[in-house]
């Protein structure tokens, strides 16, 4: 009787579910790009694949792109601040966001409140923010920056807001994409 081979599961990365939207402005997010000082990303379906894991205790994960942290590395190289601003109460936020050194407001009700004074307290207006989001609780701060993102399968009701799209979905390196294009642009 011949051995059975054990079967393991493949984590697929998903396409875009929705077909990607013009850029609003055309070439301008170069000159957008330029102007940024701070980059504040949503943690839930930017960092991770939208997707939780929940224990039998309860207890809940997220899988998350190792890269993007050479790519947050080098934002702050080039003199880019950046924050997670998120809803989400899970500690693996402040965890994940620690490991990054990137600093961390989650629990947050009032995401726009909450960016809004981190620009104050850097002296920049909100002109000079870029924001990437991928859902409905994302859209006021997506609406009130200077460079708003979102992430190739970001919900329809804020993918048209964004000025810039990516090509990949969030949680499979969809933070590392924006910091390449903002270190392409910023080094030419």
């Amino acid at each position: 009787m011949p051995a059975k081979r054990r079967q393991t599961a493949r984590i697929r990365k998903p396409r875009a579910s929705v077909s990607r939207p013009p850029i609003k402005g055309g070439g301008n997010v170069a000159a957008l790009i330029r102007r940024i000082r701070l980059v504040a990303f949503d943690f839930d379906g930017v960092f991770t694949d939208n997707c939780v894991y929940v224990g039998q205790d309860g207890s809940e994960s997220v899988r998350c792109w190792r890269s993007d942290g050479l790519g947050l590395r080098e934002l702050k190289r080039l003199g880019i601040a950046t924050v997670i601003v998120s809803t989400e109460t899970n500690a693996v936020v402040q965890h994940r966001s620690q490991k990054l050194q990137v600093r961390c407001f989650n629990g947050c009700e009032d995401k726009l409140s909450i960016l809004s004074g981190i620009a104050d307290e850097m002296g920049i207006s909100l002109g000079e923010v870029a924001f990437v989001g991928n859902d409905i609780n994302d859209l006021a701060c997506l609406s009130a920056v200077g460079l708003p993102i979102v992430v190739a399968d970001a919900h329809p009701s804020v993918a048209n807001v964004a000025r810039y799209r990516t090509r990949t979905p969030g949680g499979y390196g969809a933070v590392r994409e924006i910091c390449d294009l903002f270190a392409r642009t910023l080094s030419r």
